[in-house]
């Protein structure tokens, strides 16, 4: 029988590493007297390292970017050793997918569970890092994670806890990850309604997160978009600001810069009540005749 074929979206080009704008910024508050948020924004690359050669000006050379990941870790726990957890997991996470098998484009979309599995481990050996540490007569930490990682076009992304990753793209915004606490499981269950959880003390309380006894990422993956805007925070900015008043300025036409310093004041100006971080990504707007 025939069918009408559905119009399939034009292929994009792959950004270049100089077309994409990223900025991190994180803020102890005005409440807090530590800051235990930490993040980290980086690139995937294949390098060569010169270290002796007869050819003259030849310099060490690097490919293009290959993948970005942006990472938010919020601590929680003891004050005094939060902090300690978030850096940790960040840290164990980035040498990890430094040194574990590589992921790039072609494994993204030839390999799909094979990447997944490989950025879940690096999450599962941060957890592993947090419990071992404590089991060992270290302080007891823990920590929220969210992770977007990119690998041109795919898009992962690895959530623990109530940190959040909003997308923008076009006029469709969306909260891409679900807070993993007692009040949104509640929601879930149809025990409490979203308005009732808004407000109830349990909307904080963490069932999940790196370095606990529970430990559930939350995976989803979908198709890159050059129109995409790409934002990660902590729950400093979410206690503050709205998701309605986070569409508003990621439909903004501002830098990633602009648009994080501009989030992070907002919360400060409005009590600043926990340590604020906000990371950013989107494509730079291109010159008209650009192909882009």
């Amino acid at each position: 029988m025939p069918t009408d074929a559905m119009p399939q979206p034009p292929v994009q080009q792959r950004p270049a590493t100089a077309d994409i704008d990223v900025f991190g910024i994180t803020d102890r508050g005005k409440v807090r007297q530590t800051n235990a948020d930490h993040f980290l924004l980086g690139s995937f690359h294949r390098s060569l390292r010169i270290h002796a050669t007869s050819i003259a000006d030849l310099r060490p050379q690097e490919t293009e970017s290959r993948g970005f990941i942006g990472l938010v870790a919020d601590g929680v726990g003891n004050l005094d050793t939060a902090a300690e957890g978030s850096a940790q997991a960040l840290a164990t996470i980035s040498g990890h997918l430094l040194h574990a098998s590589e992921i790039c484009s072609n494994m993204a979309v030839a390999h799909e569970e094979e990447a997944i599995d490989e950025l879940k481990r690096a999450v599962a050996k941060a957890h592993e890092a947090l419990r071992e540490g404590a089991e060992l007569g270290g302080a007891v930490t823990a920590t929220t994670l969210t992770m977007y990682a990119a690998f041109w076009p795919r898009a992962f992304v690895v959530h623990v806890g109530d940190s959040r990753l909003y997308r923008l793209r076009g006029t469709d915004f969306k909260r891409i990850t679900t807070d993993q606490t007692v009040a949104q499981m509640m929601v879930e269950a149809g025990a409490m309604t979203a308005e009732t959880a808004e407000r109830s003390s349990l909307k904080h309380v963490l069932w999940s997160a790196v370095g606990s006894p529970e430990l559930a990422p939350q995976v989803v993956v979908y198709d890159c978009d050059l129109r995409d805007r790409t934002l990660l925070c902590s729950d400093g900015l979410t206690k503050h600001v709205s998701d309605a008043e986070i569409h508003e300025h990621l439909l903004r036409d501002m830098s990633s810069e602009e648009t994080c310093r501009a989030l992070v004041a907002l919360a400060l100006d409005r009590g600043g009540i926990d340590n604020v971080t906000v990371v950013m990504g989107r494509i730079r707007k291109q010159a008209p005749g650009s192909g882009m």
